[in-house]
């Protein structure tokens, strides 16, 4: 779909589209964070846009595009392609306005968010490996249907919309001078800057992306490049441009989670991510935009564990032990005097390449931190077991 021939949206449109979206979008609480600060050593503020409703901000763009339609066009509805929160945001905002939404996603995209839009009462529909694909589709039904087309971040409107964050931003945090700002399409990350860099010229606005090529747990911001239309935007606004990787990400996610009682998906937890792995250097006070909460319980999970055991909270091992009665017990005795949680244990003696008279046994210990986990393994070497660590 021809995008080149749009023009970025002002400041004075995003005052505009915070009118249209009051009362539908809600204004998201900023929070401190106690850990956060002493781990990097500077005041940290959290955005909380996880807490917007359907999940994430994408529902102030929404609500702006769809309120900005004729008449006739909301008559014939509005078609979009989503990984998933902007899909769950047109539904939503198109249930609001009374507007059939069909949205288009990925065939991967998690089950939550599909699950969400058709709730919200649009028709998904999975094609595609990933976004850029399931954008092509959606353009090409666009035609056949004659309705509207909702992009995620190539739209003023669309883009104006999401600006109304920092309208928000610049009324809670008057002195914060540093903003991370999560960037997939780029949608947030332009109207965000747009608005700050026109009330507060001198703030520092640093934009986050995640993974290569599309492929990453950040599925939110899983897009191969920003749009050219926000591209544009952010070549002029913003300071720098952070990767982060998915290990960081997922760290960040546990972080949140178990520290600051927040959940976040990995797109949300970008900024968190950049600040935990010092890719924001100095000391000044930084606000980490939340950009969405909808996680699938499943990644969850598996984000939890990995980023539990990356932080030292579980340990596993693979050792040997005689083959004979007491001996195992004689080894979980030794972890339980370290002080280690044993919550599985498996024996292996077939098709292993060991002595006759042993017996491997793989250990997954639940730990305090990453200094136990040595304390555990120099225990272990200490009294004879051979080690080998596995994770």
């Amino acid at each position: 779909m021809e995008t080149t021939n749009l023009t970025a949206p002002t400041a004075a449109d995003v005052e505009s589209a915070r009118e249209r979206i009051a009362g539908r979008a809600r204004v998201t609480p900023v929070y401190g964070s106690e850990t956060l600060s002493r781990r990097t050593g500077r005041r940290v503020w959290l955005k909380a846009e996880n807490l917007q409703r359907t999940g994430s901000f994408k529902v102030r763009g929404a609500v702006n595009k769809l309120s900005t339609m004729s008449d006739a066009e909301r008559a014939c509805g509005v078609v979009a392609a989503s990984a998933g929160n902007h899909g769950q945001a047109v539904a939503w905002a198109a249930r609001e306005l009374g507007v059939e939404a069909t949205v288009f996603m990925p065939e991967d995209a998690p089950m939550a968010k599909v699950d969400a839009t058709r709730n919200y009462g649009a028709e998904p529909v999975l094609a595609g490996a990933g976004f850029d694909e399931a954008l092509a589709e959606a353009e090409r039904r666009v035609v056949d249907l004659g309705a509207t087309f909702v992009h995620a971040f190539e739209d003023p409107a669309v883009i104006a919309g999401q600006g109304t964050i920092a309208l928000e931003l610049a009324e809670q945090l008057p002195d914060v001078e540093t903003f991370l700002l999560p960037v997939g399409g780029g949608g947030l990350a332009s109207g965000i800057s747009i608005a700050l860099r026109s009330l507060r010229p001198d703030v520092r606005l640093i934009g986050i992306q995640a993974g290569k090529n599309g492929q990453t747990i950040a599925d939110g911001i899983a897009v191969k490049h920003p749009g050219e239309l926000t591209m544009s935007i952010l070549e002029r606004t913003l300071d720098e441009l952070v990767h982060v990787a998915d290990d960081e990400i997922s760290e960040a996610i546990t972080l949140l989670l178990e520290r600051a009682k927040v959940v976040v998906e990995g797109a949300g937890a970008v900024g968190v991510a950049a600040l935990l792995a010092n890719k924001v250097p100095g000391s000044d006070p930084v606000c980490a935009v939340l950009s969405g909460g909808n996680i699938d319980a499943t990644l969850l999970v598996s984000v939890m564990r990995h980023g539990l055991t990356v932080g030292g909270r579980y340990l596993v091992v693979r050792t040997r032990v005689p083959d004979r009665p007491g001996e195992l017990i004689k080894l979980l005795e030794l972890v339980a005097a370290e002080r280690g949680n044993v919550v599985s244990v498996e024996h292996h003696r077939e098709g292993m390449a060991i002595q006759v008279t042993e017996t491997e046994v793989e250990l997954t210990i639940i730990t305090r931190n990453a200094e136990h986990c040595g304390d555990l393994v120099t225990a272990m070497e200490a009294r004879a077991y051979p080690i080998e660590r596995l994770r």
